[in-house]
């Protein structure tokens, strides 16, 4: 299908918006496109959509929204909804996007730009605003954002007069140590070559200094860093304290594994926390920043927005939906019910709820520390040169020389002919 179709109809989204103060959207007579939706997202592996998805069905049974869960994994969520959205199909009307693909899905013009007056931007984290926006312009709303954590077994560390580590060596150390003395695995993460490993990657480079490329994905900078980087990981797997196990580990795995009792550390979202409280590690386990070369490290963005399907026959439903999905009382249930980071910055600071979550305040550290992935339309060809040749690095089919010498070659080569 010719492009010039959703485009046209990202133009008419634009005609309906309801006009705002410093709104993108033009003001105009809406359309009566409303009607029952449907809502597609990964796969819900908290199960905590749908009792909010059934708050908004009976408030609105003329505008019913009905979930479609894709899979886990954000490369196959990406690979399906690419597909649909290529066919120019209306099958999906609400999309809940990994914060990467905004520029892609924009550029592309599978979504339609918003009018920001209409939502509470000021009220939410900054950073996590700029993952909706592509070229100064709002093309989804923030719903959850996200980043990385290290879990760690408390009763262990107070046991042995150890605090959570802040730097790889007191992580290399504790994890051999206590793996040792327990039977369990020492380090996990998320080392299967997909975007997970990506993100872990990028983390160890940022915690190490550096950055493998610019905010806009255009400039490579491959230096000492990805190297000192490269060589955590890698001697992690070659002394054991990584094992090979987690090697294949997506987010789920690694969740699994460390609640059933298996590891020291995992590095995990937040979304892990809530299960971890009713598993068999119940009252044993904390969380803290992520460790860095030589001090905390830092942690990637990460998080879902929710953007219109340009080819929605419901856009005005979908817009109001967004609307209510992003509003505070859906964002506390967000944290509350589905243990994700919600996007009002003020929820943080909720004493009931840093009771109930007291890892809040280091949630909140890491969020305005951590990094976003580089807002480039070709990100997932640049995810795919840093997983697949990581991943080579791991299983030590390159060393890391070669393989810091191709992922620097390769990344120029795409940045530079996307």
């Amino acid at each position: 299908m010719s492009r010039l179709v959703p485009l046209l109809l990202a133009a008419a989204l634009l005609l309906a918006g309801c006009g705002g103060a410093g709104g993108d959207a033009d003001p105009g007579a809406a359309p009566a496109a409303t009607g029952p939706m449907t809502f597609v997202v990964g796969k819900d592996t908290t199960s905590y959509f749908q009792p909010l998805l059934d708050r908004w069905n009976r408030a609105h049974p003329a505008d019913q929204v009905r979930m479609l869960e894709l899979p886990e994994a954000a490369d196959e969520q990406r690979a399906q909804m690419v597909a649909n959205l290529q066919a120019g199909s209306d099958r999906y009307d609400i999309l809940a996007l990994d914060v990467i693909w905004t520029a892609e899905f924009a550029e592309a013009g599978w979504i339609v730009p918003l009018d920001r007056g209409m939502f509470p931007l000021d009220r939410f984290f900054p950073g996590v605003v700029a993952t909706a926006m592509y070229k100064g312009r709002l093309y989804a709303v923030p719903y959850s954002t996200n980043a990385g954590l290290l879990y760690y077994r408390k009763d262990l560390l107070d046991a042995a007069g150890l605090k959570p580590p802040k730097t790889w060596a007191e992580l290399r150390e504790q994890a051999k140590r206590l793996s040792r003395e327990h039977g369990l695995g020492g380090y996990a993460g998320q080392f299967l070559p997909y975007e997970g490993l990506t993100v872990n990657f990028l983390e160890a480079v940022q915690s190490a200094g550096g950055e493998l490329l610019n905010a806009d994905g255009t400039a490579v900078n491959v230096d000492a860093a990805a190297e000192r980087a490269l060589e955590f990981l890698t001697t992690g797997v070659r002394e054991g304290w990584i094992p090979q196990e987690a090697l294949s580990y997506k987010e789920e795995e690694t969740r699994l594994a460390f609640q059933e009792g298996r590891y020291v550390f995992a590095r995990n979202w937040p979304h892990a926390y809530g299960p971890a409280k009713n598993s068999p590690i119940k009252g044993k386990f904390a969380v803290a920043p992520l460790p860095g070369a030589d001090g905390p490290g830092t942690s990637t963005l990460g998080g879902y927005n929710l953007a219109i399907n340009a080819a929605s026959k419901r856009q005005k439903s979908a817009l109001e939906f967004i609307r209510f999905f992003t509003g505070i009382d859906i964002q506390r249930l967000v944290l509350a019910e589905g243990s994700f980071p919600p996007v009002w910055a003020e929820l943080y600071d909720d004493p009931e709820l840093i009771k109930e979550y007291p890892y809040l305040p280091v949630l909140k550290e890491t969020i305005l520390r951590a990094r976003p992935r580089p807002v480039n339309a070709d990100y997932n060809q640049i995810s795919l040169v840093i997983a697949g040749n990581v991943s080579d690095a791991l299983a030590f089919r390159r060393s890391g020389a070669e393989t810091i010498a191709r992922l620097r070659e390769q990344l120029i080569e795409t940045t530079r002919n996307p």
